[in-house]
C-alpha cells in the first residue's frame, strides 16, 4: 500500500549499518523538519555522530525538504557536510528522481527517511524507494503539518496490526 513505509522506527539512529546491508541499500534521502531537527531547528550531537558514521562506512546522504527555507537546510547540510535539495513539493516525484540520478543508483537501493506519511513515504513509496517512517523529533509541529498527525496515527496503527499479522503467517 503506498501509505505504508517498508520499516517504521522511533528515530533516524535506529538505521544502523546492518540495518542498510540487511536491505541492500547504499543511500538515505532525509527529510529536516521533525526528522533531523526539532521545531526550534536544533540538531542533536547523536544525529551529526550518527550521520558521520554511516557516511564513514560508505553510505551516501542526501537531504531533500520541502521548506524554502535555504538558510536553515544549508546550515544542516554543512553540519553533516551532505548535499541538500529544498522546496522538493514531496509527494511530488521531481526531487527524489532528480536525487536519484545524482547518486546513480536504483529506486531500491536509496532509502526514504521522514517523519510524514503523506510527504515522505508517499513521495518514495511512488518512486519505489525503500522507505523508512520515523517519529517526529519534536511534539511540536508546523501548522501545516499538525491536523495531518491523527490521521497518520490511524495509518500507523492500522501499518503496526497488519505488520503483526503477517508475521504470524508463516
Amino acid at each position: 500500500m503506498i501509505l505504508y513505509p517498508r520499516e517504521m522506527l522511533n528515530k533516524v539512529e535506529e538505521i544502523t549499518i546492518e540495518f542498510i546491508q540487511k536491505n541492500k541499500l547504499k543511500a538515505l534521502i532525509l527529510d529536516i523538519d521533525n526528522t533531523l531537527v526539532d521545531y526550534y531547528e536544533n540538531l542533536s550531537e547523536e544525529k551529526i555522530k550518527w550521520a558521520k558514521n554511516l557516511k564513514g562506512q560508505g553510505v551516501k546522504l542526501y537531504i531533500l525538504s520541502n521548506t524554502n527555507k535555504k538558510e536553515k537546510v544549508e546550515k544542516v547540510a554543512n553540519v553533516l557536510e551532505i548535499p541538500y535539495l529544498l522546496f522538493a513539493k514531496k509527494p511530488s516525484k521531481k526531487g527524489f528522481l532528480k536525487i536519484q540520478k545524482q547518486l546513480q543508483l536504483k529506486p531500491e537501493q536509496i532509502g526514504v527517511v521522514g517523519d510524514q506519511i503523506f510527504t515522505d513515504v508517499i513521495g518514495g513509496n511512488r518512486c519505489k524507494m525503500f522507505t523508512i517512517l520515523v517519529e517526529p523529533v519534536d511534539k511540536k509541529d508546523l501548522l501545516i503539518t499538525a491536523w495531518k498527525r491523527p490521521i497518520e496515527e490511524i495509518i500507523k496503527q492500522k501499518y503496526r496490526k497488519t505488520k503483526e499479522k503477517n508475521k504470524h503467517v508463516l
